[in-house]
């Protein structure tokens, strides 16, 4: 079953108290958001696996350790997920970068795809999808779908802020994938926007609301 996992580290709940903020402007709001995802990669990087290796110090030769096996992949699902990229990719320098692009119909609040492009070996590597927020997890269950399609077995799904409902949506559908997150908020409204929440994450980035 997937699991949840709640990164609760003081520092991202302080940082994203500063971004639900309605007053924090785009230019903080993408900061926080950028070191808010390399805080999470630190934790959802956690379980990569190691290998010893023989290097020469500057005062003897010894044994020391390097990641081994599958290389990083990171997928934003557009626009918002573009967002934690640049974080991530502070910390793991070397990880290629796909892009999924999504809307949501203002009616059917569904996700409409139209835009996929991933990294040509993508189904050899391990894959970050980000996006700031699971709301009713449409988007996200969706997004990760075409991952498999494109032969993706070990994905990890990364969110700023998550609603129980997007959570259920994304375990009955991908039992495989877990969810990582600096918060589960209380619910959806009637809008299926997350409550509190933080309003609309593109908007926020990118001026314009």
């Amino acid at each position: 079953m997937s699991k949840l996992h709640v990164v609760d580290h003081p520092l991202i709940a302080h940082k994203l108290s500063i971004m639900r903020n309605k007053k924090t402007g785009s230019k903080d709001f993408r900061e926080l958001l950028n070191e808010i995802a390399m805080l999470m990669g630190y934790e959802l990087t956690r379980d990569l696996p190691l290998e010893k290796i023989t290097i020469d110090t500057p005062v003897e030769r010894t044994q020391a350790y390097t990641i081994s096996g599958k290389k990083l992949a990171i997928v934003p699902i557009l626009r918002a997920g573009i967002g934690m990229v640049d974080g991530l990719l502070d910390l793991v320098p070397v990880a290629k970068v796909g892009h999924i692009g999504l809307y949501r119909d203002p009616e059917t609040h569904l996700p409409v795809t139209y835009y996929c492009k991933l990294p040509s070996d993508i189904d050899r590597r391990i894959v970050i999808l980000v996006d700031p927020m699971l709301a009713t997890g449409g988007s996200a269950s969706d997004a990760l779908t075409k991952l498999k399609e494109h032969g993706c077995t070990h994905i990890k799904f990364m969110c700023l802020v998550a609603a129980p409902e997007g959570v259920a949506k994304v375990q009955a559908d991908h039992p495989d994938v877990d969810i990582f997150t600096a918060a589960l908020d209380e619910r959806l409204n009637d809008h299926a926007y997350i409550v509190p929440g933080l309003g609309d994450a593109g908007d926020r980035i990118f001026g314009t609301l």
